[in-house]
């Protein structure tokens, strides 16, 4: 009988989705994607979430989905604040 292997990262009472949430931004962090150009993003996001659908094969198609919105979203600069807000803001 073999061993499954224990994931690392997982903390108790994560879900699966919450692991691979926590393991997308990981990865985008230290991947070097941010700022990258669009179709490089493209690319990487192809090639980590066919990773991730074998690494999580509990997630389905629209997990995945949520997933890649999120790590899209993840990607995206901050939104810079008008000199109207900032001064509605103090």
């Amino acid at each position: 009988m073999g061993r499954k292997p224990v994931r690392a990262a997982a903390s108790q009472g994560s879900t699966p989705f919450d692991d691979a949430r926590d393991e997308l931004f990981q990865h985008i962090m230290t991947c070097g994607v941010i700022g990258a150009e669009s179709q490089h993003q493209s690319e990487w996001f192809d090639e980590t979430f066919k990773y991730l659908s074998d690494r999580y094969h509990e997630l389905n198609a629209q997990d995945l989905k949520q997933l890649r919105v999120l790590g899209e979203r993840f990607l995206e600069p901050p939104k810079s604040r008008t000199s109207s807000e900032a001064v509605s803001a103090a």
